[in-house]
């Protein structure tokens, strides 16, 4: 099916005309949508002026203006969109001062967990909760990412989720592994056997680049978050982001020693020391030569842009799911991030804006375009821009769990810094205990 802009803005303004108010059903709840079923129309806001400050740059803010064009037409109101590269800096000083915007999408929802308990947030209604729980795969993830202590220090709900990231993929080149005769594992332990399989046969099984200027290391502080998530309860990987389990704990000791497995000499391009210095956005690069220099790389849905030019995604480059243990009973979670919209300034304006983005339309008319991934139960997935996009999205609707980017969650000093120069320590010698002690004692350094 092939959409222009014109043609999903004729479909929306019909879409919106009849029934987008209905479906949010301002109750909020999916269940509300089978009894409200007529009149209600969109709110009458000519005049009102909506602000809006995100992180969204060039295209992707071109895409975002595209699913708010509905809303204005609908509408009469005047959203203004205003996107920055310095969105942590920029939200706190407005915050702080007398224009804060109505709405902001925070990319971490640490920085937006911080403006709660300060009280420059608005909380969103109970009748959202019940949204998000009714809407999102695996809604209570999403539930709880979002919801934050206020200044009286009672949790509430302060925003949701919207455009996000997976992290849990493992890239390789379908052809490649034709000619090997590999097959793509179900399970962890399937990946477990297909690594030390293609070692054996005298290749290393994986790529892996921790290069990345001054924030060299993360891609390693990504796989073991993927990797704690996949051997221990989410309750566990909660704890551990916020500080209530130190770093020399056993079970996050346990992850960062199954890293270092797959980070070694004999299972890494390269050896172990030398993925420190290779940059992720050329890390992948190994699996597309002739003859491969590896079969396997794990990262983030971001990575695509930086494959070499001649690598077609869907033919000679595709991903799977990072797989789970079929020896654990832990469901298939899922490690990403994604931008979180919560209110700054609180208006009629700014909840109604909030309501239209809970409806499929504001969902998929970014997916048409790309570069967009939702949790969205509700959404046609046929929609999304490629099949890429949308096995990713199918990996997103398939997830038990979610949970965001630890690092990003925990205090900058640990999770920016001495988590990411201890996953670099790792793969240049250091043992596990080692690493764990020094990021802990940053930590301790903090409280």
């Amino acid at each position: 099916m092939t959409y222009t802009k014109g043609t999903m803005q004729r479909s929306a303004l019909l879409l919106l005309g009849l029934f987008w108010w209905v479906m949010v059903a301002w109750a909020g709840s999916a269940r509300a949508q089978d009894t409200e079923m007529a009149a209600i129309r969109a709110p009458e806001l000519d005049g009102e002026q909506i602000t809006i400050l995100g992180p969204w740059l060039g295209a992707e803010a071109e895409a975002l203006n595209n699913v708010l064009d509905p809303f204005r037409e609908m509408t009469g109101a005047e959203v203004i969109y205003e996107g920055t590269s310095t969105f942590e800096q920029d939200i706190i000083l407005r915050t702080d001062g007398s224009r804060p915007p109505n709405l902001s999408a925070f990319p971490q929802p640490g920085l937006a967990a911080e403006l709660a308990r300060e009280g420059k947030l608005a909380p969103l209604s109970e009748a959202t909760s019940d949204w998000i729980l009714n809407n999102y795969a695996a809604g209570e993830s999403w539930l709880e990412l979002g919801s934050f202590a206020g200044p009286d220090g009672d949790e509430a709900l302060y925003g949701f989720f919207y455009n996000v990231s997976v992290k849990s993929l493992v890239w390789y080149s379908p052809t490649a592994f034709a000619a090997a005769g590999y097959s793509v594992p179900e399970t962890f332990e399937d990946l477990l056997l297909l690594s030390a399989r293609i070692a054996e046969n005298g290749t290393s099984p994986w790529c892996i680049g921790l290069g990345s200027g001054e924030a060299s290391g993360w891609p390693a502080t990504d796989w073991v978050e993927d990797l704690l998530l996949r051997t221990q309860p989410p309750e566990v990987y909660d704890a551990w982001t916020g500080g209530e389990i130190p770093f020399d704990d056993p079970r996050v000791l346990a992850a960062l020693e199954l890293f270092g497995r797959f980070a070694s000499d004999a299972w890494t391009n390269g050896g172990a020391e030398a993925s420190a210095s290779i940059d992720y956005r050329d890390a992948a690069t190994g699996l597309f030569t002739e003859p491969p220099q590896c079969y396997l790389h794990k990262q983030a849905s971001f990575i695509t842009p930086f494959f070499p030019e001649d690598v077609a995604l869907g033919r000679n480059a595709s991903f799977f799911y990072f797989p789970s243990f079929a020896s654990q009973d832990l469901g298939e979670p899922v490690l990403g991030a994604g931008t979180l919209w919560a209110m700054t300034n609180d208006s009629e304006g700014a909840r109604a804006l909030l309501e239209y983005l809970k409806t499929p339309l504001a969902h998929e008319l970014w997916m048409a375009r790309g570069g967009f991934l939702t949790p969205h139960l509700g959404v046609d997935t046929a929609l999304y821009a490629d099949s890429v996009l949308r096995g990713q999205g199918d990996i997103l609707r398939d997830a038990t769990t979610f949970r965001f980017d630890g690092s990003d969650l925990m205090p900058g000093a640990v999770g920016a810094g001495a988590f990411w120069e201890g996953m670099l320590d790792l793969v240049r010698g250091a043992t596990p205990e080692e690493v764990a002690g020094a990021i802990q004692e940053v930590w301790e350094g903090l409280r």
